[in-house]
């Protein structure tokens, strides 16, 4: 493709352009021209030529050296012993790579499938079940050991599934690496794989190229490269290759002299030379920051390092790293154990340490109720259930982990382009020299010209179809807006077999619902052919209507910024020139005075604060003479302002109420770009993340340049009150070190983003949330959410998700918990029921207490995890992570119903062993005593103890199909618990039938009881149990009593003010 072929443009990559107006021609600001200055180094560090070059060559021996942006072209070619001309000698070439080796990304060193089938048995709960496993199949208790063994396969089996792929961040780089590139070799052009490029290479780069390595431009015409995945840039960057500057450390974005590896070149052709290949470029960078481990540390003794890597990994196996949850309830599983061996210390110093079998057998039995054997298999369920909700919100989770993390987060670091804002530019103000000024508002589609409104000095203009609307504009205005449509390449189609001209004229106000617009060309050119298009006033409606004919063009330059078309009309020798650039550079081309030229300039200044690119429109009628066509100078000079007009990538609709929920919902958003500072922060702006609520600690430092961020010690920035809210023209490190900033300060933050850029922060952070649209695979693979849609409000549909989900993790934590405490408080006092023999007698089986843990409550537990949000869940601030889910509320509800619960079941067991049944069952008069070797086989002295046991577990399975209801709002009465919703003497029953798969799992547990207690063979040889009669009474008293004793309990809660009770305008 040539360069002739490629659209001009016009645009500056600084919001113009103030402060340099005096400058150079071709000259951006805070740059000089090489040939402008005799001593590039005397001017930065105040050496000669020869110094300077003494100081290159010394760094062949380990010494630092300039930066290659910061090199004469010359110097860089001495310093490398390299020729722009004549390239690398071919065996040179050679040597450079053996010894360098090859221009490649070095891959992450990949988690085995063995790795990943580790990582899901490390956690401590995990390890529990199996140390009980063990204990089960150790003494012959083989269908306990089946069913715990099931319950581990389980966890097993779907945690793998969905972690899968969680560690392939780096190899997604590899697709980024150009296959082949051209490069001067020995006199030579040659087509060479990527890889085997060397530092000192000679690059040629055209349209369209990946740049295969970091270059320094040596030469160039007219070239632009997309940088927006490397620097968040939103528009490409023009190039200019004598340009040196004078910081070493200036932002990747404004190093206007060099080329990046993985960027695209837009426009224009160029040659570089290479000055970093493989992982010593910056995409290379970023992949070491992905690899890096955070706690490397290179002055560690050799002892130090192996006992802090036996220190890791016995965290990692024991669960102890991870978000928030898994640390907690993997600590918590470490206490369960503990308490478990506490237990079964108790149970063999009761029977005073005379361990056979059947005591080893109770003190099982006491450890596996303690244990909540199906707490990570509905934690996993839950949480993959929530991943198919969080699927139909446009949420993509990639790690079932930040499911619940996402809901604890305090802080959102987001970038800026393609994230809070569309990603494409619109012409958003113009301001014509009469004084008229133009608004563009509630544009929702970029490219359709009848998407939103034109505001003409403050007041809505309501356009006609056709050349009627044209007629109506002011004769400045209508030659601007010509100048805007032909002095453009740019095509914009609705995607219609008609010519687009032919419907582009359009109301100002769109009444579709959906825009199917698609434009090709520069971001710039495009904006400013649909505002063209929005008066009806495309290429081809004003060629019709004025004959107007394309006589030449003087292509946009990136030495001159600016753009000309000469237009002729039929029987007419009088040409139209048309002209568009950056304003610096039209003011020495108008034929205006000083007075207009610093109105020009006041109000490019003011357009220029709002966050805008600002373009300057001029325009001139003069006879044809072949110089207009042949030079530059002819046709650019004597030009007529028209007006500026100011550009900008708008926010997405939705940002700005996303970003107001996430405030009231207590979650600070910060904004890290890499743009520059003024869009940056009218963007911040315009969505809220700046606004007047600021207090004076946000407002000090809530704008600060990355720079100024870097030049920080990691001390100072732990000084700040608080962090910015916008940091612009960001690199990688820097948005990593603003996510460790916020976790020495205890915040667990999220971070957005779409480029290569964002992926080392993203993967450090607590959960990274990238952009599957417009997103690079890096950052896909480097995140732990991908949003399907690119929308910021999106993410406010996570947070909602993982605030819902970890409340009803809080639901199903006490229920599974008052199952285990009453289980324990039974078993303890159960040690003092002694049969014939001495040895104390199970209140409850084995395989009763493993039934009513993983069958009863798994089905009652999921159904609570399926609970709907709670209408306040939003105006709540984040919960206190240090606390986690086992809040002063929870501990203290899980002992109380336990105690009720194991109290009400001991009731039950007692009331049927003492109770005189001979009259009922016509059988030998077994009540008052528990028979003989009852806990092994079924015999007649075990008729009693068998009833007893059918009664109590009868009564747990009752009493915790209750509990389910009960724990759905821990103060409000199940009677009346959605009063806003719900009212009535009935309102019990639209409460319970509210959640569909919880109604079906009590229901289906009350149901399935009854087979348990009565199924011949099974009952007595499988569950130790047998049928009752008369002994349902005892569990009807029991249940009623539970139902008095936990309402009275919420009773008083609510009575004392306890519990979770938000207001819902406390926050607002």
């Amino acid at each position: 493709m040539g360069i002739e072929d490629q659209p001009a443009v016009e645009e500056s990559t600084e919001p113009p352009i103030c402060g340099y107006i005096h400058a150079a021609t071709g000259t951006p600001p805070g740059l000089r021209n090489q040939d402008a200055t005799t001593s590039f180094t005397s001017s930065i560090t105040g050496l000669s030529n020869s110094q300077q070059r003494e100081k290159a060559v010394a760094h062949s021996a380990g010494e630092n050296y300039p930066e290659p942006h910061t090199l004469a072209v010359e110097d860089l070619e001495q310093y490398l012993k390299t020729d722009v001309k004549h390239g690398l000698d071919s065996g040179e070439a050679a040597r450079r790579l053996e010894h360098d080796g090859p221009n490649k990304v070095e891959g992450a060193q990949g988690l085995s499938v063995w790795k990943i089938l580790l990582r899901q048995v490390s956690n401590s709960l995990t390890m529990v079940l199996i140390i009980v496993m063990a204990l089960s199949f150790a003494i012959n208790d083989y269908i306990e050991g089946g069913v715990i063994a099931a319950v581990i396969s389980l966890n097993i089996v779907v945690g793998f599934v969905q972690d899968y792929r969680a560690e392939q961040t780096i190899q997604s780089l590899y697709a980024l690496s150009a296959p082949t590139c051209k490069v001067i070799r020995s006199e030579q052009i040659l087509a060479i794989k990527a890889e085997t490029l060397v530092k000192g290479d000679i690059v040629l780069l055209n349209v369209g190229d990946i740049v295969p390595a970091d270059l320094r431009l040596a030469d160039g015409l007219n070239l632009s490269t997309d940088e927006a995945l490397l620097t968040g840039e939103s528009l490409p960057i023009s190039k200019h290759p004598g340009v040196i500057l004078n910081d070493a450390d200036v932002p990747l974005g404004d190093r206007v002299n060099m080329l990046y590896s993985a960027s695209t070149v837009t426009r224009g052709r160029g040659k570089g030379i290479v000055v970093a290949t493989g992982m010593n470029t910056e995409v290379g960078k970023i992949a070491q920051l992905l690899r890096a481990n955070p706690g490397s540390k290179d002055d560690v003794s050799l002892l130090g390092a192996y006992w802090k890597r036996v220190k890791s990994t016995t965290r990692s196996v024991l669960g102890l790293d991870g978000t928030p949850l898994q640390v907690k309830l993997s600590k918590f599983a470490l206490l369960l154990f503990a308490l478990a061996i506490l237990l079964a210390v108790i149970v063999f110093s009761v029977s005073l340490w005379k361990v056979d079998d059947e005591v080893l057998i109770y003190g099982i039995c006491v450890g596996v109720a303690v244990i909540p054997e199906s707490l990570i298999a509905v934690l996993t369920i839950s949480m993959a259930i929530g991943t198919k909700a969080m699927a139909q919100g446009n949420v993509i989770v990639r790690k079932l982990s930040a499911l619940e993390a996402v809901g604890g987060v305090t802080n959102i670091c987001s970038d800026k382009t393609g994230t809070l804002t569309q990603g494409k530019m619109i012409t958003k103000k113009i301001w014509l020299c009469n004084g008229s000024t133009a608004t563009v508002e509630a544009c929702t589609h970029p490219f359709d010209p009848s998407s939103g409104t034109v505001i003409w000095n403050d007041q809505g203009l309501e356009l006609e179809h056709g050349l009627k609307s044209i007629s109506r504009l002011h004769p400045i205005t209508r030659k601007f807006i010509e100048c805007l449509s032909l002095c453009n390449n740019a095509t914009v189609t609705d995607g219609n077999s008609a010519p687009i001209d032919d419907v582009a004229e359009t109301s100002t106000v769109s009444t579709a619902a959906i825009s199917n617009w698609t434009a090709v060309g520069e971001p710039t050119e495009i904006a400013l052919q649909v505002f063209a298009m929005r008066f009806g006033m495309s290429k081809t409606i004003i060629s019709q209507s004025s004959g107007h004919q394309l006589l030449a063009e003087h292509p946009f330059d990136s030495s001159c910024k600016r753009m000309t078309v000469i237009y002729s009309s039929p029987g007419s020798n009088t040409v139209d020139i048309y002209t568009k650039g950056a304003l610096e550079v039209m003011l020495p081309l108008l034929d205006a005075s000083d007075s207009i030229k610093a109105e020009f300039t006041t109000m490019a200044e003011s357009l220029a604060a709002e966050g805008l690119r600002v373009l300057c429109i001029a325009h001139k009628a003069v006879e044809y003479s072949p110089a207009l066509r042949d030079t530059r100078e002819a046709a650019e000079c004597s030009l007529t302002p028209l007006g500026l007009a100011g550009l900008y990538d708008p926010p997405r609709l939705e940002t700005a109420e996303a970003v107001k929920r996430c405030r009231v919902a207590g979650i600070s958003v910060h904004m890290l770009t890499g743009d520059h500072i003024k869009t940056a922060t009218a963007i911040a702006h315009e969505v809220g993340i700046l606004g007047n609520g600021l207090n004076s600690a946000e407002g000090a430092n809530a704008i600060m340049p990355a720079a100024s961020f870097d030049a920080l010690t990691d001390a100072q920035i732990d000084q700040l009150e608080k962090l910015p809210l916008v940091l612009a023209r960001c690199s990688p490190s820097t948005k990593v070190r603003m996510v460790e900033s916020m976790h020495r300060r205890g915040a667990f933050c999220v971070m957005t983003g779409d480029g290569v850029n964002d992926s080392p922060a993203l993967k450090k952070a607590d959960v990274g949330i990238a952009m599957g649209l417009n997103g690079s695979d890096v950052a896909k693979e480097a995140a732990d959410m991908v949003l399907t849609d690119d929308n910021f409000a999106s993410i406010v549909t996570a947070v909602e998700e993982g605030r819902r989900l970890f409340d009803n993790i809080q639901k199903f934590l006490l229920h599974l918990l008052v199952s285990n405490i009453a289980q324990v408080i039974l078993l303890l006092v159960g040690l003092s029921f002694k049969d014939s023999d001495g040895q104390s007698v199970f209140p409850l089986s084995p395989i009763e207490i493993l039934w009513a843990n993983l069958i009863t409550s798994s089905f009652l537990a999921l159904g609570l995890g399926l609970e709907e949000a709670q209408p306040d869940i939003m105006l709540r601030p984040p919960h206190d992570l240090r606390i986690g889910v086992f809040t002063k509320e929870i501990i203290i509800d899980k002992m109380a119903y336990g105690t009720f619960m194991g109290s009400l079941c001991i009731a039950a067991f007692t009331s049927v062993i003492y109770t005189p049944m001979e009259e009922v069952y016509k059988e030998p008069s077994w009540y008052g005593t528990l028979g003989t070797d009852c806990n092994a086989v079924y015999n007649p002295s075990c008729d009693n103890v068998y009833r007893a046991r059918a009664t109590t577990f009868a009564t747990l399975s009752f009493l915790l199909l209750l509990t389910a209801w009960e724990v759905k709002h821990f103060t409000r009465s199940l009677f009346n618990m959605y009063p806003e919703m719900y009212t009535g003497t009935f309102s019990i029953f639209r409460t319970v039938w509210r959640n569909k798969f919880l109604f079906g799992a009590v229901v289906a547990g009350f149901v399935i009881t009854f087979p348990v207690i009565y199924l011949p063979v099974i009952d007595r040889a499988v569950f130790k149990h047998q049928a009752i009669g008369i002994e349902w009474a005892v569990v009807a008293a029991c249940v009623l009593v539970y139902i008095a004793l936990v309402e009275s309990w919420k009773a008083g809660k609510r009575r004392l003010g306890k519990g979770i009770i938000v207001s819902t305008a406390g926050n607002v």
